[in-house]
This record gives structure tokens, sequence and C-alpha cells, in this order.
């Protein structure tokens, strides 16, 4: 806490940096996600290679991901964009394919008989039914993003990761106890919100129906 106290400036930097790498990474994790998550839930064609390649991208251990990726991108933030956006993909597409499989196929098959088009299914009756738990994937990915997003400091990518290792390197242990204090509320914050968001739309659901 004394280096919260001390060093209001320099932890609030470093939190804007964090807050903007994880939106980024979330935003571009999600326009990715969506189009293969409604192709893994469409193809059993499609699902057997995305889901084996996002899974061996989603077990390389974050630090050698980065590592793998500064030959073509250079050190900095859209490093750790790219790398967290890769890292997300597991998550995400999962839950939004398993969202679209759990749609009532009656449902599914009412909106075709009125003449709906695969896409006004997938806009009009798929996308808001699946969308609690493809909320819940977001939750998940958006928490798991800030908390790898630390990892991301020692590329030059900023965030509170900058205090976590500046204080590891400079034996200034409150430092170091300071980022990662900080990184946890965000998270903590994060998942409290989505999870509301997330029961809020279950709750209108449940009204509408």
């Amino acid at each position: 806490m004394d280096y919260l106290l001390a060093h209001p400036d320099t932890v609030l930097r470093a939190l804007g940096q964090h807050v903007v790498l994880s939106a980024a990474s979330l935003a571009i994790a999600l326009a990715v996600a969506i189009p293969l998550g409604v192709a893994t839930a469409r193809s059993a064609t499609a699902r057997t290679p995305i889901v084996a390649v996002l899974g061996i991208i989603y077990t390389i251990p974050s630090l050698a991901l980065f590592a793998l990726l500064i030959p073509w991108l250079g050190l900095g933030f859209w490093t750790a964009v790219t790398a967290l956006a890769a890292y997300a993909q597991m998550i995400l597409v999962r839950n939004i394919a398993a969202g679209i499989n759990a749609v009532d196929r009656a449902a599914v098959e009412a909106a075709r008989g009125m003449g709906m088009s695969d896409l006004q299914v997938l806009w009009r009756v798929e996308r808001p039914l699946a969308m609690p738990v493809a909320l819940g994937g977001v939750r998940i990915a958006a928490v798991s993003i800030i908390g790898i997003a630390n990892v991301a400091a020692w590329i030059d990518a900023g965030g509170l990761g900058t205090l976590v290792l500046g204080g590891i390197q400079a034996d200034y242990p409150s430092k170091a106890v300071a980022g990662a204090l900080v990184s946890a509320a965000l998270a903590l914050t994060v998942d409290l919100l989505l999870r509301r968001a997330e029961s809020r739309y279950r709750q209108h659901l449940n009204v509408s129906a």
C-alpha cells in the first residue's frame, strides 16, 4: 500500500495502459471468435481443425507466445494484443458454439419454416438465446486477458505488469505488490460487472419468454 499512496499518478497511468491493452485484445478476440464460433457450431467438418488449432495455441506458455511473435511484430503493444487475443479464442469460440448448440432446435426450425434465411435465424433467434452462455465466455476471457496482460510488461507493452516487473528487478516489494493488487482489483471488478450483465440478460429472457 505504501507505493500506491506515494505514487498514485504512476499507478493510474499503468492502470490506464492495462485497461486499453485488455479492452483492445478482447475486442479483436471477439471479432475473430464470433465467426469461428458460428462455424464451429454449424459444421462438424470445421469444428475439428478449429478446436485443434485453438487448443494448441492455448497450451503455449504466454511468454513463449510473445517470444514467437517478436520476430514478426517486434516489441510492444500490438504484439501483446495479438497474443492476448489468440489466447482468448479457445474460451470464446467454445462458449459461442455451446450457446448456439444449446438453442432449442424447435425454435430454429419454426423460424426456418417462416421463411427466415440462415443469417436471419442466427441474428433473430440463435443470437439472443445463445447470449447468456456467450457472455459467460466473454467474462472468463476478459479476466484471463487482464491476468495474462501482466506478462506483457516483459515485451515493453506497458500496463500494471511494469510495476510488478519493476518492483522485482529493483528489489522493491511494495511496487510489485501495488501492481499485483491493482491488477487483481481490476479483474474482480470486470468479473463482477460482466456477471451482473449476464444475470440481467437471463432475467430479461425469462421475462420475455
